[in-house]
């Protein structure tokens, strides 16, 4: 039996991806720049390889007896070719069963995010695959956006009253898990998977509200304001601000109200709702 190349085992997703594969009794490797921080989140569960998409001489260790790769976009690599040798590496070796990529809802149909030209890419390169394609992190809120719920009791999101299928990054790991542990069964496929609803960020805001027992507010800001914000207030870094406004941009058009069934389809079980993820992350915003 071959192993499955988890990238970005550290991240929201990756960490599920790899935890799942576990527990499918699959021989996992787990892959990044940081080789400390994941011995001590794996220990002795998985193998542990130094992993760097711009250095082609960390691809052959973490590629060893690899037949299955989930591969995640570094959200500093915001250039689509910087993952282009690492693909063309995958097609080198050969006898790759499937290459799992993390997208993002609708890309298949814009070529804007750099998500478009990555999935592309392998299959350009006859690489069987299958793309998933998640709508919005819950764990956004949890995450990027918990410093002005924390301290603030505020969300800085610019899209108005635009609808969010958002879905759990541990369902996202979870199916992704499946996909990679059965893969005859997935190959050349693209999945787009959300949670079971959509709702708007005024009803997130209420969500919030009713479980950490403050009122949290929805501000409704101007795209520029956001933008301008995050980068001179948060100090979040320039290209990070500009690939966050475009996602949301996108979601004030609509695309992210749309609501799947495929990971129920795959799963056999409905996603986590997003009362169930403030519930179990309540600390996030403490």
């Amino acid at each position: 039996m071959g192993r499955i190349l988890v990238t970005g085992a550290s991240g929201n997703v990756g960490k599920y991806v790899a935890h799942y594969a576990i527990m499918n009794s699959q021989e996992v490797t787990v892959a990044g720049i940081d080789v400390n921080a994941l011995t001590e989140i794996f220990d002795d569960r998985a193998k542990v390889a130094y992993l760097d998409f711009t250095d082609c001489n960390s691809f052959k260790n973490a590629l060893e007896d690899v037949d299955r790769v989930f591969i995640m976009r570094p959200p500093h690599l915001g250039d689509p070719e910087d993952l282009k040798p690492f693909i063309n590496a995958l097609k080198e070796k050969g006898g790759i069963r499937l290459v799992s990529f993390l997208s993002l809802i609708g890309v298949e149909k814009n070529p804007i995010p750099p998500h478009h030209k990555i999935e592309k890419y392998i299959e350009k390169a006859n690489l069987p695959y299958c793309h998933i394609r998640p709508s919005f992190f819950m764990q956004n809120i949890s995450g990027v956006h918990a410093y002005e719920i924390k301290h603030f009791n505020r969300i800085v999101v610019p899209v108005k009253k635009a609808l969010t299928s958002f879905i759990d990054a541990e369902d996202i790991g979870e199916i992704t898990a499946k996909v990679l542990s059965e893969p005859e069964l997935h190959q050349n496929r693209g999945y787009s998977i959300t949670g079971p609803e959509a709702i708007s960020y005024w009803e997130v805001a209420k969500v919030l509200t009713n479980e950490l027992g403050r009122e949290i507010i929805y501000t409704n800001p101007k795209p520029s304001f956001a933008k301008k914000y995050w980068i001179t207030v948060r100090g979040l870094e320039k290209d990070y601000s500009t690939v966050m406004g475009m996602l949301y941009m996108m979601t004030r058009l609509g695309t992210a109200k749309k609501v799947t069934t495929i990971y129920e389809q795959v799963m056999g079980k409905r996603p986590q709702t997003f009362e169930q993820f403030v519930k179990k992350n309540k600390d996030s915003w403490q």
